[in-house]
């Protein structure tokens, strides 16, 4: 991923930290720019990418091949039965064989099984007075699987399944990275909420005072009860309370922020976020075109055609492990036979004693009944993958069309908070007057200020939920990464 230097998101990190001293307030891209660096999510999934490379690696290692080396030396004494024919008893029979061999071997993706290299046996004996006899052979030697065993879809198993097991990965890893700047955005709005929440609280007990101040000089000339001040110093009492309350869902929604960014500690006196709010985003909402899109783009929809693609490689396996076992075996090469080695090893270098073998092996099990259970397995796997696949396009389409939903709803509640917003402030400058004038209460005035810190909380909250609704819509098909700009590196 591309992002800022380690030592740049520390400065990042701690000017938003100070952000209340500096005037620079945190913006939202400046947000996700230090959760992409320094969230454990992603970090922990970082790992998972890099172990699933790891495992594909070594599955091509099965097709590496390897340089074997073998010694041995061997013994063998045997005693023969009189004869009564003969009436006599045959000497006893040594053999003393020495044996050397050095190759290099392996198997090719076809399931072809090699051996190219040269071997050698002294056998020496009573039978010929322990005098040496090099045998010696170089060439090669296959056993070729002709059913169970044969082709690529039975010996690139293991590597199929690590490469869609690697494609999975890095589609987990963007969906976590889509998932965090979602979050991000989400917690930004809260917070930027919180604080709206808490400036309209404020405000609202500023109302209350500047009305307390009014009514204690109208009590002093007489123009007003003693009632009407003890009632403003109550209400006052509790818009103290609903600030308090503001506070600590500011604490709160801050904490949470925090903690996307990658901090570990939350102290309760440290400095706050100062949050620059983002505009209202604009969505262009077509959701037929953006479903086709979120087919495309969505983590675990793609997460979920590589689990089919897994599922239809171990049937294929499974199928042909229900095969009889049929291999062709065989080896050509060269043979040399002296009592002495180097004499032996000419022979073979020469090419003077041609030396080839050809044959079949045959394994039939009486019952396939473990192939028969696998392959059955395999099979409702793959049925089931493909019952989960088809389950995943109704989600998604359910819910693209859901967020495309409370994008224009969340439009609508913006303009109507904000239109009562304008109205309400009016109503509590036109009640205001008239208690100016003496033909209203104090009581009609706090109520109508306590409607106007309603309405100024729900045309905040409504702005939020625009933002989320936004952040939303573009999680469900895909497009948050394209978005913000952001592109994921290959590792």
């Amino acid at each position: 991923m591309r992002l800022p230097s380690t030592l740049a998101c520390l400065l990042l990190l701690s000017a938003a930290l100070a952000a209340q001293d500096t005037a620079q307030p945190l913006t939202l891209d400046d947000a996700i720019r230090l959760a992409l660096a320094s969230n454990l999510s992603i970090k922990v999934d970082a790992y998972s990418r890099s172990i699933a490379r790891a495992n594909l690696l070594s599955a091509y290692g099965q097709f590496d091949p390897a340089l074997n080396f073998s010694r041995s030396k061997s013994e063998n004494y045997s005693l023969s039965l009189a004869s009564p024919d003969n009436g006599f008893l045959p000497p006893a029979t040594l053999v003393r064989t020495d044996t050397y061999a050095l190759s290099l071997g392996g198997v090719m993706p076809w399931g072809l099984s090699y051996s190219i290299g040269g071997s050698a046996q002294n056998q020496r004996g009573s039978y010929n007075g322990f005098n040496d006899a090099f045998q010696t052979f170089g060439g090669i030697q296959v056993t070729q699987p002709l059913l169970r065993g044969f082709g690529f879809g039975a010996n690139l198993l293991g590597v199929r399944i690590a490469r869609a097991d690697r494609a999975i990965s890095d589609w987990q890893y963007r969906q976590t990275v889509i998932d965090t700047v979602t979050n991000v955005t989400v917690a930004f709005s809260n917070l930027v909420a919180a604080h709206e929440n808490l400036r309209t609280a404020q405000r609202s007990r500023e109302l209350a005072a500047g009305l307390i101040a009014e009514n204690e000089k109208r009590f002093k000339v007489g123009s007003m009860s003693e009632n009407d001040v003890t009632t403003a110093r109550s209400r006052m009492a509790l818009r103290e309370e609903a600030i308090l309350y503001a506070e600590r869902a500011v604490r709160d929604s801050d904490n949470q922020l925090r903690l996307l960014m990658g901090e570990s500690s939350f102290p309760n006196d440290g400095p706050l976020l100062a949050v620059d709010p983002p505009p209202p985003p604009e969505v262009d909402v077509q959701p037929a075109a953006d479903l086709q899109k979120a087919y495309t783009l969505r983590p675990d929809y793609q997460q979920a055609r590589l689990a089919f693609n897994k599922g239809r490689y171990n049937e294929a396996s499974a199928r042909n492990q229900l095969l009889p076992q049929v291999n062709f075996v065989g080896s050509y090469g060269y043979s040399g036979l002296d009592q002495n080695f180097a004499a032996s090893r000419r022979m073979v270098a020469d090419k003077d004693n041609r030396a080839y073998s050809a044959g079949v092996e045959v394994s039939v099990p009486l019952t396939f009944a473990q192939g028969r259970g696998a392959a059955r397995a395999a099979r409702l796997q793959v049925r089931q993958t493909e019952t989960r696949l088809k389950l995943i396009e109704e989600e998604i389409a359910l819910g693209v069309a859901a967020a495309a939903g409370q994008i224009e709803t969340s439009q609508k509640r913006v303009a109507a908070t904000q239109a009562a917003l304008k109205l309400s402030q009016q109503s509590l400058d036109a009640e205001l007057k008239k208690l100016r004038a003496g033909a209203s209460s104090t009581f009609f005035v706090l109520d109508l200020q306590e409607r106007l810190a309603g309405v100024e909380n729900n045309y905040y909250q409504a702005l939020a939920d625009q933002r989320r609704a936004a952040a939303a819509y573009e999680r469900e098909i895909g497009t948050t990464l394209e978005h913000y700009h952001l592109t994921l590196t290959d590792k």
